[in-house]
């Protein structure tokens, strides 16, 4: 819900701003924009990726030690 009303405050200020502004302005502030929302993105798929790196590690950590054998081979 809460990216619906970035979104859309996203979208009412890129379009205020290409009335306001003209031309080689308008592509610029489209193109910062759009950089900031591929930022965020790239940032979020990586904390969810070290998140699950960091669960499959724990996993494994329980799992081998539940799994040990007493034996030393």
């Amino acid at each position: 819900m809460r990216a619906r009303v970035g979104r859309a405050r996203l979208a009412l200020a890129l379009g205020v701003s290409s009335l306001l502004l003209s031309g080689c302005a308008v592509v610029a502030v489209v193109d910062v924009a759009a950089s900031a929302v591929v930022g965020v993105a790239g940032l979020a798929v990586d904390a969810a990726v070290g998140t699950a790196r960091i669960g499959g590690q724990l996993i494994g950590a329980g799992a081998d030690a539940a799994l040990d054998s007493d034996e030393d081979e």
